[in-house]
């Protein structure tokens, strides 16, 4: 895949998916610049984790095109292995290799994708497990940990990779309410240090303070876009203004 500088890094073009009679999504456009943080919101079966998983082809959109960096993914002829390199992916569930420690989760996809050399692979791996605030827990195995520190494992395998574009899929939605805020800083910080970062998210108050843009997703399509004080503080679709008012106000209840 070509990593010329330039503005767009991943573009979507009238994008279509469905699973049997499902039409989950239906003619997606959309854009994310090179060091931009997009945070896609909206309710459950709206599309969201279908479009990430479209966009390293994880699943393979009916119709449509997919360009990173430049390259049509959705070409028949691209190596979506090589094109993949280039694309970290973090999960609701970890997927850690439950019989590797932390280091050798963060080494197995460099060695066998990128055949790097075990030494270097290994100080790439402590290098991105500091990085995420692990740096003790190297020779730990999964069990041992607690799910924040699974989910920052995955993180740390992910940027081991050396990806120009971070996706983030419900990555704090397995774990238990107050473990989620080590995970949310670890992606703050990967924002600051200008990672280009698509996150499908529920946490509002994240997607309000870290993205640059809030694109809010309903039935297989993009109701609206933008910063978050407008999509988040002053939403001008009122499909967009139901749905935050139940997800800020958790205690409303629709009359019957």
């Amino acid at each position: 895949m070509s990593t010329t500088p330039g503005k767009t890094l991943v573009e979507v073009k009238e994008l279509h998916k469905s699973f049997g009679d499902n039409h989950v999504l239906r003619g997606i456009d959309f854009t994310v610049d090179r060091g931009e943080v997009v945070c896609v919101i909206g309710p459950s079966g709206s599309g969201k984790s279908t479009l990430l998983r479209c966009i390293n082809l994880l699943e393979v959109p009916e119709t449509g095109t997919i360009l990173v960096s430049g390259q049509e993914i959705t070409d028949p002829d691209c190596d979506i292995d090589a094109s993949r390199r280039h694309i970290g992916m973090v999960f609701q569930q970890f997927n850690l290799f439950p019989q590797k420690s932390a280091l050798g989760n963060c080494t197995l996809a460099q060695e066998t994708v990128l055949d790097r050399k075990p030494t270097e692979a290994k100080q790439i791996a402590r290098d991105n497990l500091e990085r995420v605030g692990l740096g003790d827990k190297i020779d730990d195995y999964p069990a041992k940990l607690s799910g924040g520190q699974q989910q920052r494992v995955a993180i740390a395998r992910a940027l081991s990779m050396e990806p120009e574009l971070m996706l983030f899929d419900e990555p704090t939605s397995a774990l238990d309410p107050e473990l989620v805020g080590e995970v949310l800083t670890v992606m703050r910080k990967l924002a600051e240090e200008g990672m280009t970062m698509l996150v499908v998210t529920h946490e509002m108050a994240f997607a309000r303070e870290v993205a640059d843009r809030v694109v809010f997703m309903d039935g297989g399509v993009i109701v609206e876009q933008g910063p978050p004080s407008d999509v988040i503080g002053s939403p001008k679709e009122e499909r967009t203004r139901e749905f935050l008012h139940r997800v800020l106000d958790p205690t409303h209840v629709q009359p019957t």
